[in-house]
């Protein structure tokens, strides 16, 4: 089964051809189809922001390493016990790539994202096919296509986002990062009722996608004092919601300095294994009262991203389309930031799913 995989560790970014990680297109067996088991033919495997730092070995080094979460197909085949919430082969669904056990400690506490065995059934889908468990896949309404269906995996981090929020309607709201989480949190808080919602980003073009989208203001923080902006846009209060989206090193510090007394900053992004944010605690935590806190998953998002994600605007993040066979182009493009986003069509479905 051809899949895309990383197969030298090592940064994609890496001048240096003899270090430089490297994607290739690999056979990897077939997934065995369980009794509570989905086959799924992959239609659609979007490149995450992630998966570079699989290839700079993040997560292990052993390769051939599959990759591949962001995923919309059509059942190809059910276990005979996977019958438990209506699904069909024939059905076009998107779905989840963590399986919680839901049997340790943390699950039943009812906190999946620490699920001790959430690697258990780590299943790469930028393949011909995936085999998740059933409750893993969610099928798609009749009025998402399969192109747009596979960003629902990152449309329920955008939900968690919010979630960690705590936003209320009229909350003053900026998002640091235009790529794929950031514009897709703008969208979701825009609905929850953000104002002033302002959009950090030093491309021109991501500014302009968000604006495009629901940004009432933008700021470029290499040509901009985004301070002083800040403090234009909100009336010298600061944001009650920040959210970083960026995973910038180079930003994460100063947008403490954006937001107001009280505010919560959720930092929702992957960031570097041993970076360590300055963190003034008389400043923020004792004097301004700020919540700081993270997303690694997305538990229970998925059933309302799936209620979302017909209302998003998400054309400009699906245009961009690799066939499989060139997943190593794919990954370049993303690399070069030339596209918001880089999606890679696995098998030509649409047609025969319509």
């Amino acid at each position: 089964m051809r899949t895309v995989a990383v197969t030298k560790i090592g940064s994609l970014r890496d001048p240096d051809d003899d270090t430089r990680g490297r994607i290739g297109v690999v056979d990897f067996p077939e997934q065995e189809l369980g009794a509570e088991d989905v086959r799924i033919r992959v239609a659609y495997s979007a490149i995450c922001g992630s998966d570079p730092h699989l290839a700079e070995g993040f997560f292990g080094t052993d390769v051939p390493i599959g990759l591949g979460h962001e995923l919309s197909g059509v059942v190809e085949a059910l276990g005979e016990r996977a019958h438990r919430n209506g699904l069909q082969v024939g059905d076009r669904v998107a779905g989840n790539f963590l399986r919680f056990c839901g049997t340790c400690r943390p699950c039943q506490e009812g906190r999946q994202q620490f699920c001790e065995h959430i690697q258990d059934y780590n299943r790469p889908g930028m393949a011909e096919t995936v085999t998740w468990h059933e409750s893993q896949v969610y099928k798609l309404p009749d009025d998402v296509s399969l192109l747009k269906g596979c960003l629902l995996e990152p449309t329920s981090v955008a939900v968690r986002i919010a979630d960690k929020t705590n936003i209320k309607v009229g909350d003053r709201v900026l998002v640091c990062g235009g790529g794929p989480i950031g514009q897709l949190v703008l969208q979701v808080l825009k609905i929850h009722g953000a104002t002033s919602l302002t959009m950090v980003e030093p491309i021109a073009e991501r500014r302009e996608m968000a604006l495009r989208h629901g940004a009432q203001h933008v700021i470029d923080p290499l040509n901009e004092d985004q301070n002083a902006r800040a403090a234009e846009i909100t009336g010298g209060r600061g944001y009650d919601v920040v959210v970083d989206a960026s995973g910038s090193v180079h930003a994460v510090a100063g947008l403490l300095d954006l937001a107001a007394k009280g505010a919560t900053i959720v930092y929702g992004a992957m960031y570097p294994e041993h970076f360590a944010l300055p963190l003034n605690l008389s400043g923020y935590l004792y004097l301004k009262e700020l919540t700081l806190t993270g997303v690694f998953v997305s538990p229970y998002a998925f059933p309302r991203a799936l209620q979302i994600l017909p209302h998003l605007d998400v054309d400009e993040l699906t245009r961009a389309i690799f066939p499989l066979e060139d997943a190593v182009e794919a990954f370049a493009a993303h690399v070069s930031g030339q596209h918001p986003k880089v999606v890679i069509r696995c098998n030509d479905l649409e047609e025969e799913a319509a």
